[in-house]
C-alpha cells in the first residue's frame, strides 16, 4: 500500500510485485521498485538505487557486483510501518531520478578480469576470439565474471572448455 500511495502500476515481474512509473507521452514505463522476498528477509529493491541520495544510510548493496539497484531490508511488519515516510521519500526521489532520465555508469566490459586461462584460448583460437568479441557486453561480462570466479586454475580452465561451444554459436551463459 505504501507503494500504491506513490502512485506507480503494480505489475508481476520475475515473479516479484514490481512497481512502474506509468508512461507517459514518448516514455515507456519505467521500472522503479521491486518486492523481493528472501529466507531471512524481505527487500524492496530499487533499481536505480545508486542513484539516490540515501539521506538514512538504508541503503544495501547486495553484493560487490551489483552496479545499479539498491535495497532496503526488512524482518518484520513493524520496521516497515516506523519506516513509512522515509520508504515514501526514497520512493518519490527515484521516481525523480526516472523522470529526470539519469543512468548509473556502469562498468565497462574491458573493466572486467579476463583469467589468465581465457586469455590464452582466445589468443591460440581466433574464431573463439571473434565469436566471443561479437557477444553482447552483458554475455561477455557474465562469462568473464563466471569464468573468474573459479579459485583453481583447473575449474577455470573446465569452465572455459564447457562453454566454448556455447560463445561459438553467440549464445550467453544461461542460453
Amino acid at each position: 500500500m505504501i507503494i500504491l500511495d506513490c502512485q506507480l502500476i503494480e505489475e508481476l515481474k520475475w515473479g516479484c510485485p514490481c512497481y512502474t512509473l506509468p508512461a507517459s507521452t514518448g516514455r515507456q514505463k519505467s521500472n522503479i521498485v521491486l518486492i523481493h522476498g528472501f529466507k531471512e528477509y524481505c527487500a524492496l529493491l530499487f533499481f536505480k538505487g545508486a542513484l539516490l541520495s540515501d539521506a538514512n544510510g538504508i541503503l544495501i548493496q547486495q553484493t560487490e557486483n551489483v552496479q545499479s539497484a539498491r535495497q532496503i531490508r526488512f524482518t518484520n511488519v513493524r520496521e516497515i510501518e516506523k519506516l513509512e515516510p522515509i520508504l515514501k521519500a526514497y520512493i518519490y526521489e527515484a521516481i525523480e531520478v526516472e523522470k529526470a532520465g539519469l543512468k548509473v555508469t556502469l562498468k565497462k566490459t574491458s573493466e572486467y578480469k579476463v583469467s589468465e586461462e581465457f586469455q590464452k584460448k582466445l589468443k591460440e583460437d581466433q574464431a573463439l576470439k571473434t565469436a566471443f568479441k561479437a557477444l553482447t557486453p552483458g554475455r561477455q561480462r557474465a562469462y568473464l565474471f563466471y569464468f573468474s570466479q573459479a579459485k583453481q586454475s583447473k575449474t577455470r580452465e573446465s569452465r572455459i572448455e564447457k562453454y566454448i561451444p556455447h560463445i561459438l554459436k553467440g549464445k550467453g551463459l544461461e542460453d
